[in-house]
Order: C-alpha cells, then structure tokens, then sequence
C-alpha cells in the first residue's frame, strides 16, 4: 500500500479501460499495471450468493440479451426509486449467472475493450479474495480491496441482507484478519453500520453523490432524508466523524465534482475538511476520455478521445486526497509518479 503522502490507486472495477469490467482479465490487469488496490461492486443472486456487477441489472454488461434461456426473465422493477426493465442477479441462481459471459458497457467509448466482448464469465466475490491472495504474493506487497455493496436496502427487503451475506463470504475466505488490506464502502450508512455489528475487521467509507439522498434514509424518512450535500457541509461531516460504536465510520467517497471549483478554474475545501474532522477521503472516478473530463480539460470534439487527463489527475491529487478510483489505473499512477518526481 502506499505511503500516507501519496493518494492509494484504485483500479475501480478492476482495469475497465482496457478489459470488461469485473472481470478476471480486468482484475489482474489492474494489478499488473500497478493498482494498490481493486473495488469490486457487489450484488446478490437468487440464492444468496454475492457476485460482481456494476448494478443488480445486467443487460448492458453480460450476454444475456442473446440468450434464449431466460427470455423469460425479463421484467421491470423499481430499484431504490428508479423504474428499470432488464434481466437482474437477484432472479438468477449463481449456477445460471456463470454461464454468462461478460461485455463492454461503454462500447462507444472504449472499441478496445469491447474486443474482449463474450471471452470472460461473471466473477463471484470469493474468486476475487483468491485472486487477490494470489497477485499479492506475487507481487510481494500487501494489495487491497475497496468493495461497494450495492442497494443494500433493496436487497434487505428481498431476503438477501448484504451485511449478512458479505460477512459470512469473507470469514469463509479468511479474509476477516484486520491486516488493513480491506474497506467496505456503500451509499448506505445503514449497511455499514450492519458490517460493523458483525465485527468485520475493515474501514468503512460513506459514498457520497454529488446530489440526492441517501435511498436507505429516503425509504426511512421520505421527504425528510437528510440530503449527501448536508451530510458534508460543516455539521454534517462532524457529525460523521464523531458517530461511535456500530455507527463510526473511517472516511468519505465522493464524487470528483465535488473537488473540482463549478467555476472550473480551482479547487473546494472539502479535503481539507474533511481532514480537519479525522477523516479519511477518497474521490472516483478518473477517467481519460473528454466524456468524462472537466470542460477545461477537454480536448478535441470527440468525446471517447483522450483529453487533458493526466492535468485534470493532477489536479484532484493535489488536493491532498487519500486515494483515487481510475478506470485505466497505469494513467493514475502516471499522475502520482508526475506530482511525487
């Protein structure tokens, strides 16, 4: 892991930019392009079983589209408030979800990953704590994971409880040793205060959007949920970082907007910040293409073209932040080696 002065990189999603997401081959590619750590986004089957998946909904990142078999598994839900129509991980057994393969979620953007399109099958979460074990060994340092329970509410009202699930899945891989190689991170306080109370040995991060409410605070107190921006302004990141027991947590997530000035020529305080209170942060998601740059950094017309990323990295570095999420982990680390030389 890196040293407190430099900003920990985190292959979000294993290294998308270059291989489908949540993959083996993403995974051990972020590694080898030098990852500190890897974050898994973690959903459940129908038979409890945690896999690996950017949402609980799959058509736009496995094959299920072309497969006649589950036709029939189609359906529309409301998922923490919002109306989706596909094919979702909680109406599959894990034996059905691994005879899928996965695909490029973002094929307009990323050709060369979609090349990779149907040659890898859907991870479950216990693959991904030996494929660690194993790249950590060879890579003869410590590396990390920084897994997202996904729609923990969600999954609480179906029967699938994720606190409860993800503690059993890591004592079943003895994960649970306290080595400091494992966050739990959710957009959920609720989770996390549930991970705690089943003594998983692990830092607890709080996601936080750029605008909204939390959906476990909004099914709770509807109208009345406190919204993401108050849980940062100044009560409200004090109020986090002096919560206690089951409900204490080690830092915050936040979307990068929330470190880039809206005037778009600096920087806000809120690493500072923070800081200030004792708390840890971490920003996502850094990604090359002008699609997803600030405007300033944008360059040329086309959005899956590389703008002026590594300035916009640099950037978010220099804020002091405690580590990054970057779909093309080698670009981060570009970044941190330029600011660190």
């Amino acid at each position: 892991m890196p040293s407190p002065s430099v900003p920990m990189i985190i292959g979000h999603r294993g290294a998308p930019g270059y291989r489908p997401e949540h993959t083996r081959a993403s995974y051990e590619l972020a590694f080898a392009l030098g990852a500190d750590a890897v974050e898994p986004d973690v959903v459940a089957t129908k038979d409890g079983v945690l896999v690996l998946r950017h949402e609980n909904e799959i058509s736009a990142t496995t094959d299920v589209a072309s497969r006649p078999e589950f036709t029939d598994l189609r359906t529309t839900k409301l998922v923490d408030g919002v109306r989706r129509t596909g094919w979702f991980t909680e109406d599959f057994t894990w034996a059905q979800l691994s005879t899928l393969r996965a695909v490029e979620r973002l094929p307009e953007l990323r050709q060369g990953s979609s090349s990779f399109d149907g040659r890898y099958p859907i991870m479950r979460l216990s693959q991904l704590f030996d494929l660690v074990d194993r790249e950590s060994e060879r890579a003869g340092r410590s590396l990390g994971l920084v897994v997202e329970l996904k729609h923990a509410t969600y999954f609480e009202q179906l029967g699938l409880p994720l606190d409860e699930l993800f503690a059993s899945a890591l004592l079943d891989a003895g994960w649970n040793d306290g080595a400091g190689r494992l966050v739990v991170e959710s957009f959920e306080r609720t989770v996390l205060t549930g991970i705690r109370a089943r003594s998983v040995r692990a830092k607890s991060v709080y996601l936080i959007e750029a605008t909204g409410a939390p959906f476990d605070a909004v099914a709770r107190d509807g109208a009345a949920a406190r919204t993401y921006a108050q849980e940062i302004d100044g009560a409200g990141l004090y109020a986090l970082a002096t919560a206690t027991g089951h409900e204490a947590i080690d830092g915050i997530s936040v979307s990068k907007t929330l470190l880039l000035d809206a005037a778009g020529d600096g920087t806000t305080d809120l690493v500072d910040r923070a800081h200030g209170v004792g708390l840890q942060i971490f920003t996502w998601t850094l990604r090359p293409e002008n699609r997803f740059l600030g405007a300033r950094f944008r360059r040329g017309g086309a959005a899956e073209h590389f703008g002026d990323w590594q300035r916009e990295y640099e950037v978010i570095m220099e804020t002091g932040v405690d580590a990054v999420f970057a779909d093309h982990p080698d670009l981060a680390i570009v970044a941190r080696d330029a600011l660190a030389g």
